[in-house]
């Protein structure tokens, strides 16, 4: 088994992260969705994912585990959704990263948005380990230490996905789904609530 120690990431660490995640997100139903051609969802996603490391970092928490098989990115309690001045600071960026896919990106994050917790809560944005390295705790080890700081701010934490086969996994983690809900000829998304740990 390799190492499942977790540290926050760097600045340095981005394009690592961001590659390991556009290998982990390739067949993602939300991201098949955006990028329809297999070709144009594999050179777009590093990108795409570049820019939530960057918005994540500014407003929330980034962790990886030490050799970068696994990274969790998270926005904090009042971040969960995009602020108007991020908005503008990242509309260029977004566009680079998205091309003639903006529109479908758009479409799905204000679905997403739509479905958030009223209460203050700590968002999963992303959380993703190298097809390699599946299924040895990486991606567990990634996302309970980021749940740690959930608990010690004693607020949920929250997180959607558009990958059924993830409910069980999730749930094995004290996730609970709160509701399903569908982007206009996208895929269905299920969100799930964690409750604090006492």
């Amino acid at each position: 088994m390799g190492d499942l120690s977790v540290r926050q990431c760097t600045v340095a660490d981005k394009g690592a992260v961001s590659a390991m995640l556009g290998a982990a997100f390739q067949e993602d139903p939300v991201m098949c969705f955006i990028f329809p051609d297999p070709e144009a969802r594999r050179a777009r996603l590093p990108g795409f994912f570049g820019v939530i490391y960057d918005g994540d970092g500014a407003n929330g928490a980034r962790l990886m585990t030490v050799n970068g098989e696994a990274a969790t990115l998270w926005r904090a309690p009042g971040h969960g959704r995009l602020s108007l001045r991020e908005k503008i600071q990242e509309a260029w960026p977004w566009v680079a990263a998205s091309g003639s896919a903006l529109g479908r990106a758009l479409a799905y994050s204000g679905a997403s948005d739509r479905h958030h917790p009223s209460e203050a809560h700590w968002y999963l944005h992303i959380a993703g380990c190298h097809p390699a390295a599946q299924r040895q705790g990486f991606g567990s080890a990634a996302i309970r230490t980021g749940l740690l700081r959930s608990d010690s701010d004693g607020v949920p934490a929250y997180l959607e996905t558009a990958t059924e086969s993830n409910l069980p996994f999730y749930a094995s983690l004290g996730f609970n789904v709160i509701g399903e809900w569908k982007v206009r000829n996208g895929p269905l998304c299920w969100s799930m609530l964690r409750k604090p740990a006492r």
